[in-house]
C-alpha cells in the first residue's frame, strides 16, 4: 500500500475517533444538564429509555475506539491492510467500508459462516 493511501486511512480513522469523542462529550453534557421533572410516569419512562439507548450506543462506540486505535497502531507499525488470518492484502474497497478491519473479505466470510454453524 502506498504512503498516500496509508495517510488517507489514518486521516479517516482519526476523523472517526474525533467524531466519537465529540459525541461522547455531548452526551455527558446532555445528561448532566438534564434536570427535567416529569409529571407523567410514561414521559419519564420514555426519557429513561432514550437515555439507556444513548448509553448503549456510546458503549458500542467506546469499544470501537479501541479498534480504531489499534488500526492506527497497525498503520504506524506497517501492518495495516494485511489480513491477520491469511496474510493477504485486504482490498482497498473493504478498507474504505471498514477501515479498522483485520480480515480480508474471504476470511471474514469464512468466520461468519463458522459462527452461523456454531450458532454464535
Amino acid at each position: 500500500m502506498e504512503a498516500k493511501d496509508l495517510q488517507y486511512f489514518k486521516d479517516v480513522l482519526n476523523g472517526m475517533l474525533d467524531d466519537i469523542l465529540r459525541k461522547s462529550e455531548a452526551t455527558i453534557e446532555d445528561m448532566t444538564e438534564s434536570g427535567e421533572v416529569y409529571a407523567d410516569p410514561a414521559d419519564r419512562a420514555t426519557a429513561e429509555s432514550d437515555r439507556a439507548f444513548t448509553l448503549r450506543l456510546r458503549d458500542r462506540e467506546r469499544k470501537l475506539i479501541k479498534k480504531i486505535q489499534q488500526a492506527i497502531d497497525r498503520i504506524d507499525d506497517g501492518e495495516f491492510g494485511i489480513c491477520q488470518e491469511c496474510g493477504d492484502d485486504i482490498s482497498i474497497p473493504r478498507l474504505k467500508a471498514r477501515p479498522m478491519t483485520t480480515l480480508c473479505i474471504n476470511c471474514k466470510s469464512k468466520q461468519e459462516e463458522d459462527e452461523a454453524v456454531r450458532g454464535d
